[in-house]
């Protein structure tokens, strides 16, 4: 009896995993599935190396080294961010640690299934060539490797692709054929609804077209499975301490303001005056802008040549925090999380507008809303699924501790730094901690995004409670 007990006390833990919950579309926002409450987006992109240190033959990627995912998100969860976007991932690799941990502290990740090499994304220059079945086998096997954790949060069938006028008459008919294909291959073989959106370059001639283009229905409604679910955009408008007229701001919000889909930056940190001050952020997540955008992802969290970092990793694995984390996390901490996080969905109920040339402003841009047929075998791949196929799944985090070391912005070693996990009905949010100038002996206790969170915790441990008082009553009788 006692060892059943025992068991029960075991099977409790097990059943208190902590993760995030999965999030919906309804009309233009993100919803939590549980709470009903509206996800407004505070995050940062995430690929250590850059674009160019993606090497499937090295065995690595961002999200396959446990420790390395362990030090970033015990920065990333004292920074205050709920939101990763990893761009450049392989399949074949095991994810299921890196992605344990950014769940257990509140962190969703948003996917991109294409990367630089050659035959693994659309090439805007000849789409036509590089739209065949071997693509798409390597785009469905991200979606395999990432459709069983709770916190991906959607997956990008394209960054950037169409950037200038001439790819805005040939590319974007290869976009929303690639956002079907996603799409029903989602639809097949997953448990889940998972969204599939666009990333655009913030290139203006052309933006309000693509978006036009992406979020527009061919059937009359919002089952057009080459219709987005949602429009992103990469933003560096506002440099240095600028205003939402200065910025345009303003002008994107107005231009977003009828938007079917849920619209937000995929990248924004102009880094031109350095360092910078975000004075974006507080604009980008008050009442001008969150009736319209879901937030955003500050570009980026390691410095690579670029010199956008917030954190400079070395290659012996130790990290020292930049100026310009510091700056974002001062930012983050001014936000209102209770009413940003809180609020419940509005916007459920936009309608889609019908695909049709009149959408189109631009001369040039595509009014093609014919898209190409599946390539040869790959509707095959679509109705039976890849093989083999990758699975990720959650796995027990049970160190917590960061090993590395890891500096402060002025030099000084951080203490303790660990992450701290969060309940089932929680994702991270500012805390507003102290910034990165004063030790640390853990990662701070986040806001969470479900207000219940803590009760949650409380009733669990009472379960728990009475059930070890039961397991010591009936071993009394042992």
């Amino acid at each position: 009896m006692f060892r059943a007990i025992q068991f029960a006390i075991l099977s409790l833990f097990c059943a208190t995993t902590f993760a995030v919950q999965t999030v919906v579309i309804k009309g233009s926002d993100f919803v939590n599935s549980v709470t009903g409450d509206r996800l407004q987006l505070l995050g940062v992109a995430y690929q250590p190396g850059g674009s160019s240190g993606y090497n499937p033959a090295s065995g690595v990627d961002p999200l396959s080294d446990g420790g390395v995912c362990l030090r970033d998100a015990a920065l990333m969860q004292r920074l205050g961010v709920n939101a990763i976007r990893v761009y450049n991932v392989d399949p074949d690799l095991n994810h299921d640690m890196c992605a344990s941990i950014f769940n257990a502290v509140g962190i969703y990740m948003l996917i991109d299934v294409n990367s630089p090499l050659a035959g693994e994304s659309i090439d805007r220059s000849a789409p036509g060539t590089s739209y065949d079945s071997s693509y798409l086998n390597r785009t469905f096997a991200v979606v395999e490797a990432f459709k069983s954790y709770p916190n991906t949060l959607l997956f990008f069938a394209g960054n950037e692709v169409i950037n200038d006028l001439p790819t805005s008459g040939t590319v974007p008919p290869y976009m929303r054929a690639v956002t079907r294909d996603l799409k029903n291959y989602i639809a097949k073989h997953s448990t889940r609804s998972i969204p599939v959106g666009y990333s655009a370059a913030d290139f203006r001639e052309t933006l309000l077209d693509s978006w036009n283009y992406m979020q527009c229905t061919t059937t009359g409604d919002d089952t057009d499975p080459s219709r987005v679910d949602l429009f992103a955009l990469n933003s560096y408008s506002w440099c240095g301490d600028s205003s939402y007229q200065t910025s345009g701001y303003d002008v994107l919000t107005a231009d977003f303001s009828n938007t079917s889909v849920p619209v937000f930056f995929s990248e924004y940190g102009c880094n031109k005056p350095s360092p910078r001050i975000f004075t974006e952020v507080p604009v980008l997540y008050g009442p001008l802008m969150t009736p319209v955008l879901s937030g955003g992802l500050v570009y980026e969290f390691s410095q690579e040549t670029s010199n956008f970092g917030l954190v400079t990793i070395n290659s012996n694995g130790s990290a020292q925090l930049l100026s310009d984390y510091d700056s974002l996390q001062k930012q983050f901490n001014t936000l209102n999380v209770t009413m940003l996080q809180g609020l419940k969905a509005g916007n459920t109920t936009v309608v889609a507008p019908k695909c049709s040339s009149s959408l189109i402003t631009t001369q040039g841009f595509s009014t093609n809303f014919t898209i190409p047929a599946v390539p040869p075998g790959a509707q095959d791949l679509i109705n039976n699924g890849i093989s083999p196929a990758p699975v990720g799944k959650l796995v027990t985090v049970s160190s917590t501790k960061v090993t590395q070391t890891v500096q402060q912005s002025n030099g000084q070693v951080m203490s303790g730094l660990a992450i701290t996990p969060l309940a089932d009905d929680q994702s991270n949010n500012p805390s507003g901690a102290s910034p990165s100038t004063t030790t640390t002996s853990s990662a701070p206790a986040a806001t969470t995004s479900k207000k219940s969170g803590a009760g949650s915790v409380r009733s669990s441990l009472s379960v728990l409670l009475g059930v070890v008082t039961i397991a010591a009553f009936y071993s009394s009788f042992i």
